[in-house]
């Protein structure tokens, strides 16, 4: 096919738009497939140290605020729903409708930074920042502040995630609304919806193996 003859929203090394579509995906799965590879040695640092250290991680996780934590895992389930949404509606091209679902992802994207920050601070001002002002009143503070080295990790690297999510939702809505995703372009919409439910994901776990080893 002529580079002339192809339709605007196709690359010229694009046969068409399906396989530019099937192509971005493909593409969006490998870079999830290499966050999977990253999240998932942290996974397994947790696990190992968990059986080693078993009764000292129960009794770190219960200084952790299960009640802050479950809300924002109420908060990115909710996010996802307006996401599926927003990919749906770019599909039947709802301009408006894509622009404000998207706005909505990003505000509670933003929620949930805000209550990780409460719960950070809430952290620091009971001194369990890993460092020279960790404070252990229990039993084998070393490995105490260990769990707390691994979960400023793993919740940091998300927090991270989300708000790269964040600004990409941002910017979606402002393509969105100059009507940037009309008539079948809503490849970019659907590529980022796997990215932010990958985020979503990733919380679904932390949240039961950091929060809840302690309230069984």
């Amino acid at each position: 096919m002529e580079a002339a003859n192809l339709p605007p929203l196709v690359g010229q090394q694009f046969d068409d738009i399906e396989q530019q579509r099937e192509a971005a995906k493909l593409g969006m799965w490998i870079f999830l497939a290499t966050e999977v590879l990253f999240f998932g040695g942290l996974f397994l640092g947790y696990t190992i140290y968990r059986f080693t250290y078993g009764q000292i991680f129960v009794h770190t996780s219960r200084k952790l605020d299960v009640l802050l934590g479950g809300t924002n895992t109420a908060v990115l389930l909710i996010s996802s729903l307006l996401m599926a949404f927003a990919v749906r509606a770019a599909k039947l091209d709802q301009r408006r409708m894509l622009t404000w679902l998207l706005i909505g992802t990003a505000l509670l994207g933003c929620v949930f930074m805000s209550i990780k920050g409460v719960e950070y601070h809430k952290d620091y001002v009971d001194h369990l920042v890993p460092g020279r002002h960790f404070e252990w009143h229990g039993a084998d503070p070393h490995s105490a502040e260990l769990f707390f080295w691994i979960y400023f990790a793993m919740t940091g690297l998300h927090a991270i995630h989300v708000t790269v999510g964040i600004g990409i939702m941002l910017v979606l809505a402002l393509l969105a609304w100059l009507g940037k995703f009309s008539h079948g372009n809503h490849n970019t919409v659907e590529i980022a919806g796997l990215y932010w439910h990958f985020v979503d994901i990733v919380w679904v776990f932390l949240f039961p193996l950091l929060y809840l080893v302690g309230h069984r």
